[in-house]
């Protein structure tokens, strides 16, 4: 099974999300925080966040670049469990066993984003609001095959 995994190819996530996921981080997509907002809120970092931020499961930190990578079963359940506390917590769920199927939907919905896709694949989101709600798209970015000579320069110490 595969998931995606937080990346930072700098720290301008640290400067453009109000709290940035952490690097390495297990992430999805995390739509349904925009589920009620209008363009009213969309500004400044929160803006941010909506227009191209994955979630984090741990920090619940947004990021701007996911990588996909494979996932052991085993890590699968804190995961689901952490989220659905998360509900509880900041979206009102009356429970976290009341949760914990809408937590492995939106998980399943990441493994099953990331599924098709090699190890090491970026993956961005962009979202806009609609009539129908918050739609998001995905980009896919794959890992290049660089061969050494096209990075190494050649050349001969003697004159």
């Amino acid at each position: 099974m595969k998931l995606a995994r937080a990346i930072h190819f700098d720290e301008s996530d640290l400067n453009v999300f109000h709290s940035p996921a952490r690097t390495g981080e297990w992430c999805i997509s995390g739509g349904f925080e925009f589920s009620n907002w209008g363009e009213g809120d969309l500004e400044g970092k929160a803006r941010q966040a909506f227009a191209n931020g994955w979630l984090g499961l741990e920090t619940f930190g947004r990021v701007t670049f996911v990588a996909v990578t494979r996932i052991e079963e085993a890590e699968l359940e804190p995961l689901v469990q952490g989220l659905a506390d998360h509900f509880v917590r900041y979206y009102g769920a009356p429970s976290a066993e009341a949760a914990i199927g809408v937590a492995r939907d939106e998980i399943a919905h990441m493994a099953e984003l990331c599924d098709e896709h090699a190890p090491n694949t970026l993956l961005t989101v962009a979202r806009s609001l609609t009539d129908a709600g918050v739609h998001e798209a995905f980009r896919v970015i794959t890992p290049q095959d660089a061969e050494l000579e096209a990075l190494a320069v050649h050349g001969s110490l003697d004159e």
